[in-house]
């Protein structure tokens, strides 16, 4: 299940947002009052990182901001930015990261990757830093810059990963929002290696040809969302969202035979669901 909260996280850390026009009657856009968010609904993602089997399963995710202290889940992280928002249109972003990676860890419906042996949760903390800038169409959007570095402390890949992510997101209307993001991912040796590699014992067991991934740049990814809300506007209320993702994995990731023989270097995701805000 929590692979795939990234898809409801993305949504979820576009909120709130209101209307494009500056009439006394939409609140201050530096407000930082007290709020939280919280969605659920159902995705539809790969089986594991680079396959071409699809599954649906349930999803959830939490965003908010207390004491001018923002936090919120994507995918399957925890982050918290320390630094509150100003008065002016230039925010940074400085934060904790933690969470975990599920990729591999249970039954796969690939015959042949479901006979290599089964991985362990990866457990990975780090930090993010960025930049955000508000007011480039309308006083209520979002043009933010971010990277994000993790690194597994856990007994898996034992590697660093690091994803710089450009987000753009405005308010069409107080009651819907679009949203865009571009990322790219680069992975250490060590994740390459535990989820990439097959060692010669298990090409035999697997039927898979033996193969020996170096680190690198991983994937690119461009996402899409729409928030609509259903009661009362974006600033709280319940809200139905959709958003979707497209990711190329890329270098010896998309050449290992778990991806170019049995999987897709293309990976989609869609997700629907609710949310409400307080």
């Amino acid at each position: 299940m929590l692979k795939s909260m990234f898809a409801i996280g993305a949504l979820l850390a576009a909120a709130p947002a209101i209307a494009q026009s500056t009439d006394a009657s939409l609140p201050d856009p530096n407000d930082q009052s007290d709020t939280v968010t919280i969605g659920a609904g159902a995705a539809y993602l790969p089986d594991y990182e680079g396959s071409d089997d699809y599954r649906i399963i349930p999803a959830a995710a939490i965003r908010g901001r207390l004491g001018g202290i923002s936090f919120f889940t994507r995918a399957t992280y925890l982050y918290v930015d320390f630094v509150p928002r100003g008065s002016g249109n230039l925010e940074f972003d400085l934060g904790p990261i933690a969470g975990v990676r599920l990729n591999r860890t249970g039954k796969i419906k690939d015959d042949f990757v479901d006979l290599l042996p089964e991985l362990n949760t990866a457990v990975e903390v780090g930090a993010f830093a960025g930049v955000t800038y508000h007011g480039l169409t309308n006083p209520y959007d979002a043009l933010s810059f971010r990277l994000d570095v993790v690194k597994d402390v856990g007994n898996a890949h034992e590697s660093t990963v690091i994803t710089p992510t450009i987000d753009f997101g405005t308010p069409l209307s107080r009651r819907t929002y679009v949203g865009a993001s571009l990322s790219a991912e680069w992975a250490g040796g060590g994740y390459a290696d535990y989820y990439y590699s097959i060692t010669p014992a298990e090409a035999i067991t697997s039927g898979l040809a033996p193969y020996d991934a170096d680190g690198g740049f991983k994937s690119w990814r461009l996402g899409l969302l729409v928030n609509q809300s259903i009661t009362g506007d974006l600033t709280g209320g319940l809200s139905i969202f959709g958003t979707g993702s497209y990711s190329h994995l890329a270098g010896d990731f998309k050449d290992s035979p778990i991806v170019d023989d049995r999987g897709s270097a293309s990976q989609w995701l869609a997700a629907v669901g609710l949310a409400y805000t307080f």
